[in-house]
């Protein structure tokens, strides 16, 4: 009878430290590979200015207004601010900006136009009851852009480190109470 439970004991053992030692190398990976695609990205980001904008001027851009320009076909936002004593274009993130420069915010839906468009009046109008908000600009002096929200900034950072830092912990504490019952095991057999 002691030796299957001693027996049942190691099996349980070597199937713990084996989850805690997969554990850690899964955090390990996504340390990997967050610190090659996030990392990067929260370093180049520019947007690290907080300051308040004030609302100048809010104007929804049909295709047809921006024709002899290469387009998208949807409704498309324009805001212009005042932010840190000079006028600036609102772009809602920094991939707006890079998809669009001449929309300050692209709806989610792009198939339908009337939804599209229903959308941007909704973000219009919350524009024109918020008129003073937080936007991000850059410390360049010529840059005339400032974002509403940072993709790249430290709250998604932190958010992206949680759950690896999580599994890491987890991990090690299996490991670590995997080896104290080993070595409290040897000291009882030895008594």
């Amino acid at each position: 009878m002691g030796k299957k439970l001693v027996m049942a004991q190691k099996r349980g053992e070597t199937r713990a430290l084996c989850l805690g030692v997969a554990m850690v190398v899964g955090a390990v990976i996504t340390y990997y590979i967050l610190g090659t695609t996030v990392l990067p990205l929260y370093q180049k980001s520019v947007w690290t200015q907080e300051s308040t904008c004030h609302l100048i001027e809010t104007n929804i851009r049909d295709q047809e207004e921006l024709e002899g320009k290469r387009v998208p076909q949807y409704p498309c936002l324009w805001v212009n601010v005042s932010s840190v004593g000079r006028w600036a274009v609102l772009y809602h993130t920094e991939d707006t900006r890079d998809q669009n420069q001449q929309c300050s915010y692209i709806p989610s839906s792009l198939d339908n136009y009337q939804v599209a468009r229903a959308d941007v009046e909704k973000v219009r109008a919350r524009f024109h009851e918020h008129q003073d908000f937080f936007c991000f600009s850059t410390t360049r002096e010529n840059e005339t852009s400032v974002l509403y929200r940072r993709l790249y900034g430290p709250q998604s950072l932190l958010f992206s480190l949680f759950w690896p830092t999580f599994l890491l912990t987890g991990g090690l504490l299996i490991i670590v109470m995997v080896k104290i019952n080993q070595s409290l095991s040897i000291l009882a057999a030895q008594r």
